[in-house]
């Protein structure tokens, strides 16, 4: 950036740093810093009684808050845990006579945002406030640009938020900075994510990696996101899902595998839907749908004890209850409580008169399967708040699902839904290879009727298929999603590091 384009505040940085240097002062000095304590750790154990553990310590931090009373300052740095003061007096920093340092480094030369170390002793101040005298200061970073203001209350809590998404989002670094709630909601999903690793290594599951450049972009209905592979001369895709992969694996021998998935499709982007996203899925031997629900039930309970401490978890005004067993329902009988009308005999012309009179606007070159899903989506999704297992869909909506044992026109799949969205997608995975060629083939011909979400014929998925895989079951869980809930979240942005977003005219 030009000096042209830069403000006030950047240009008296830029001068300070300038004297700073012409001082001697490193203001971006080698990076050991041999920090010992964080401030949570000493404003949660220190004590009059304990105060020799805390005689010698060294923390270091970005600065918060400056307080200039002249020869001492009280200067609040942030940690990854927290925020703590220092107090810093003159003539204990520089006890000779010479004081320039003291008016070069700290009097003239700090500001917010900067990265200092301390060392010094813990202690309590007259207004009961546990902080750090200060023996040593270092500047370890200058920083040039400063941050958005934000008001705080004074214990250091954020009473007035940055809340611009448009900044938040692209600059998640300074967002992380100034609102401590946001490093909050990744921390928890962390967990979220370690605590499913543990549930499932405890199981016997293995975790795997499969490709994410693919050849043909199955699993999936979805529209991909298309690359080209220059070694090879040939079109490849980012993967929309890993399901083929995981089941190669199966027939391989594997019992039970799973991969936390970054997919992505090309497709629209709103509160719940980002092009670039994370999926648990996971893939057993010798199990079922039936026994699919039963587990996931185990696993948000799981997943909701250790992110809270409880099955009920807060999201906006509801409480949402993970305490298993969850309600389920067919689709068919979702959508008739919802709207008084069967639609399971309904052939397409049926279903399109039904979304007609319903006033739902469905393209023309869409199949069954898709019209049953845009009446569900319509008519029933939302009214799913507490978990709920959707179950038993139609064929021709789930190309790679076994059929019913016992109904025909059906397949043994679930859709878990909680809060009005789906959070997880399940099958009694096909495994009859002829069976499966026909319903790609039945996708190929939605594909010539204009439909770009309609899935690719994987010729090596079918001839994996032919050497044979066990009865098996599998499922897709929205890692994203999910986070949403257990993090009381509203949008996906709000869950992810760095959301896709329109790219910065930078000057």
């Amino acid at each position: 950036m030009s000096q042209t384009h830069l403000s006030e505040q950047e240009l008296v940085r830029r001068e300070k740093l300038a004297r700073l240097q012409e001082a001697g002062i490193d203001a971006y000095p080698a990076p050991l810093y041999p920090v010992s304590h964080f401030s949570a750790d000493i404003k949660e154990q220190y004590t009059e009684e304990n105060k020799e553990q805390f005689a010698a310590v060294c923390v270091a931090g970005r600065i918060m808050s400056i307080n200039d009373k002249g020869k001492v300052f009280f200067i609040k740095i942030q940690d990854s845990k927290g925020i703590i003061q220092l107090y810093v007096k003159r003539d204990e920093l520089y006890p000779g006579e010479d004081k320039s340092q003291w008016d070069i480094l700290v009097k003239h030369g700090l500001d917010l945002g900067d990265i200092i170390g301390c060392t010094g002793f813990a202690f309590i101040t007259k207004t009961g406030e546990t902080s750090i005298h200060a023996l040593t200061l270092t500047l370890l970073t200058k920083s040039l640009k400063p941050l958005p203001v934000v008001k705080r209350d004074e214990e250091g809590n954020v009473f007035d938020a940055v809340t611009d998404p448009e900044f938040r989002y692209r600059q998640r670094y300074a967002d992380l900075v100034i609102n401590p709630d946001v490093k909050d909601t990744f921390v928890k999903r962390t967990k979220l994510i370690n605590t499913i690793r543990d549930f499932l290594n405890a199981q016997g599951a293995l975790e795997v990696d499969t490709p994410v450049l693919q050849a043909i972009p199955g699993g999936a209905a979805a529209r991909p996101f298309i690359t080209h592979h220059n070694a090879l001369d040939v079109p490849f895709y980012l993967r929309i899902a890993n399901e083929l992969y995981l089941k190669r694996l199966i027939v391989g021998g594997f019992d039970w595998v799973y991969e936390f998935s970054r997919n992505f499709r090309n497709e629209g982007m709103d509160r719940t839907h980002n092009p670039e996203f994370t999926v648990l899925e996971w893939y057993t031997a010798y199990k079922d749908y039936l026994w699919m629900m039963e587990i996931t039930e185990q696993l948000f309970e799981k997943i909701a004890v250790a992110l809270h401490g409880t099955t009920d978890v807060p999201l906006g005004d509801k409480v949402i209850s993970f305490k298993a067993p969850f309600k389920r329902i067919t689709i068919h009988d979702a959508i008739r409580e919802n709207t008084g009308i069967d639609v399971s005999e309904m052939d397409e012309a049926g279903l399109r008169e039904v979304c007609k009179k319903l006033k739902i606007d469905v393209p023309g070159n869409i199949g069954k399967g898709k019209l049953i899903d845009e009446l569900f989506s319509a008519t029933s999704e939302h009214t799913f708040i507490q978990p709920t297992f959707i179950i038993d869909y139609p064929v021709e909506m789930s190309p790679l699902t076994k059929k019913h044992r016992s109904k025909p026109g059906l397949v043994e799949r679930f859709e878990l839904m909680i809060n009005g969205k789906e959070i997880a997608n399940a099958y009694t995975e096909l495994n009859d290879p002829i069976d499966q060629r026909e319903r790609f083939e039945e996708q190929v011909k939605l594909m010539e009727r204009g439909d770009d979400e309609a899935m690719f014929i994987d010729h090596d998925f079918l001839r994996a298929l032919e050497y044979g895989m066990p009865p098996t079951s599998g499922i897709g869980i929205g890692i994203d999603r999910l986070c949403m809930m257990m993090t009381n979240q509203v949008s996906i942005q709000d869950v992810l590091l760095f959301p896709q977003m329109r790219p910065e005219k930078m000057d």
